[in-house]
């Protein structure tokens, strides 16, 4: 701990709001809200924490809070500030995952559609459904009920559908909009829950059509409600009641935490979401800002009703979410609750060791190479590898690792622009300027160790860059290779020396992770290069090819030999008008010719 955090813990207020934590860099790491700003704080430097709070605390820095009027007002502001810096040891929630929905659209005459996708566009939604097909399956059921457009186009004249008594065909005729508002109410009702009623009124219509004998209409709605018993009970009822709710339950062992999330509609559990993620702070706390972050994702339509257990004080979100949120003590819904919570438990038990694992191999591997360098620990590495192709093409590639693992969004390909061919320090020396005047320019993080492929000649000039032309002091480290081109040596310091690391340890391992992932990207985007370079000096000897033309060959056929091997017609698939894909056809017979 600092002076400076020091001094600052001594004056923080006893009133609640929200404190942010920055690390050496000024960037803001972690960010949460406090009943009392002083426990809260000072709870982070006083006695031990467990591993990953440990690392929490040890990047700590420097930090700030903001005092609120209230509880409330803080778990706000927590939200915001977390959404607007996504501070790396805050939950980080994804949408990769997606439900099926089913959705009225918002049009003058309106459709009923399945879709992924949750958009603000005043269409209803409602689900999700456990899968396409239950989503599916229900659309068409409703379609054959309710005769809504069908068409995503109005035609010019009525479809089948009109015929089979399915659409209104307002493609012709003018149909009120008092006609479809009852229809999108009927099936709103249909959806929340009110299916057995709107199933009992085709039980009457069906009753009534027999006894005048119009028998075709009485089995066509027999049918209906045939359909709707098999589409609405393949699922059991886990509620008496069919109101459409999400029921929370979490568990935590070690310092994490899983959040289990129970989707019931009309009282059918359909779909569930599982979180497994580090806490830093109180589990309650934890849990109320990842609820509170659940509904942010378009995914996440909010229920009528929310169920978390009954340790959890609901008062803070029912404000915030504008949900009601209940805390069930017996019955079934307790027994709803109970059963998210022991699926988090299991959950969170099956997977602690996985986690562990990956633990070790990831950022235990950075402490043991911080260790091992006498640095602190490298969470964020950035690495150096420069290529060629016998002297032409060169280029030179960066990659980052953070926390153990590859950053590929972060990965940047460099085409030599200075250096001459064969010069490799000359290339290392002109992209460790370009990467580190940027990375000042535009105020991007700092690593915490840099890593160049090679050994004191690459380091020397990388050191020389940062230190004597931008005022940089940032720890390098150079990695040699044996003649069978495996990882053989780390070498450290100035000047530069052997460090001897165990070949079997999770920090060796992640040096050569890192080392075989920087060669790999750099001659990756060499062969890209050699290649784009190739077609465009083969292909810079026919008439009518220019940049443009020569790109679009690439990218459609991939390489020189598949140009070579095209047909006229093959050419102009890749979109070559005619006269140009006949040129570059003769080319290449003619240059057959002269070989034979």
């Amino acid at each position: 701990m600092n002076d400076l955090i020091k001094n600052k813990l001594a004056i923080l207020p006893d009133e609640p709001g929200c404190y942010i934590m920055k690390d050496r860099q000024g960037t803001i790491i972690y960010v949460g809200k406090a009943k009392k700003l002083k426990n809260r704080v000072r709870s982070y430097f006083n006695g031990s924490h467990d591993g990953k709070t440990a690392r929490l605390v040890s990047e700590i820095e420097d930090f700030e809070y903001m005092v609120t009027t209230s509880e409330l007002e803080a778990l706000i502001l927590e939200l915001n500030l977390i959404k607007l810096h996504d501070p790396k040891y805050n939950i980080r929630l994804t949408d990769d995952k997606t439900y099926p929905y089913i959705k009225i659209t918002n049009e003058k005459y309106p459709r009923i559609i399945t879709t992924r996708k949750i958009k603000k566009d005043k269409a209803r939604y409602f689900g999700p459904y456990p899968n396409a097909f239950a989503a599916n399956e229900t659309r068409k059921m409703l379609d054959r009920i309710y005769p809504l457009r069908k068409c995503a186009q109005l035609p010019s004249q009525v479809c089948l559908y009109y015929h089979m008594g399915q659409c209104l065909a307002p493609c012709v005729k003018d149909i009120d909009k008092k006609v479809y508002d009852e229809m999108i109410e009927d099936i709103s009702k249909f959806l929340n829950g009110g299916y057995e009623e709107v199933k009992k009124d085709l039980e009457v219509k069906m009753l009534e059509a027999a006894e005048k004998l119009e028998f075709e209409r009485a089995k066509e709605l027999r049918d209906q409600i045939a359909h709707i018993e098999t589409v609405m009970q393949k699922q059991k009822i886990i509620s008496d009641d069919l109101s459409n709710r999400d029921v929370f339950g979490y568990a935590v062992e070690k310092g994490w935490m899983c959040v289990q999330v129970f989707f019931v509609r009309q009282g059918k559990l359909i779909e569930r979401d599982v979180s497994i993620f580090p806490v830093y702070r109180d589990p309650e706390d934890e849990f109320l800002t990842f609820v509170g972050r659940f509904y942010e994702s378009p995914q996440h339509l909010k229920p009528k009703e929310i169920f978390i257990p009954h340790t959890i004080d609901g008062t803070l979100l029912e404000q915030v979410l504008d949900v009601k949120v209940m805390t069930p003590k017996r019955g079934q819904k307790k027994e709803l609750v109970e059963m998210a919570t022991k699926n988090a438990q299991i959950a969170i038990h099956e997977k602690f060791q996985l986690i562990e694992r990956q633990e070790e191999r990831t950022i235990g591997a950075c402490e043991a190479l911080g260790d091992a360098l006498n640095i602190s620990t490298p969470l964020r590495i950035e690495a150096f590898d420069n290529s060629h192709m016998h002297g032409a093409d060169p280029v030179s590639a960066m990659v980052v690792f953070i926390d153990g693992k590859p950053a590929k969004k972060e990965y940047r390909k460099y085409k030599t622009k200075e250096a001459a061919k064969h010069d490799d320090y000359g290339a290392m020396e002109e992209v460790i300027r370009r990467r580190y005047i940027r990375v000042l320019k535009e105020h991007l993080p700092l690593p915490d160790l840099i890593i160049v492929d090679g050994g004191k000649g690459q380091m020397e000039v990388a050191r020389s860059v940062l230190q004597n032309e931008l005022g940089l002091v940032i720890p390098i480290a150079g990695l040699a290779k044996d003649e069978k081109h495996n990882t053989s040596q780390l070498l450290f310091g100035d000047p530069p020396v052997s460090v001897d690391m165990k070949r079997t340890s999770d920090g060796f391992y992640l040096l050569q992770r890192i080392q075989d992932e920087v060669h790999r990207f750099a001659i990756t985007f060499l062969r890209q290069q050699h290649q784009t370079n190739a077609i465009q000096s083969v292909l810079d000897h026919i008439e009518g090819i220019g940049p443009k033309r020569k790109q679009q060959l690439l990218k459609h056929f991939g390489s020189v030999k598949k140009v070579r091997e095209a047909s006229i017609d093959q050419l102009m698939e890749a979109g070559m008008p005619k006269a140009q894909a006949t040129n570059i056809f003769q080319y290449f017979q003619n240059e057959a010719l002269k070989k034979q």
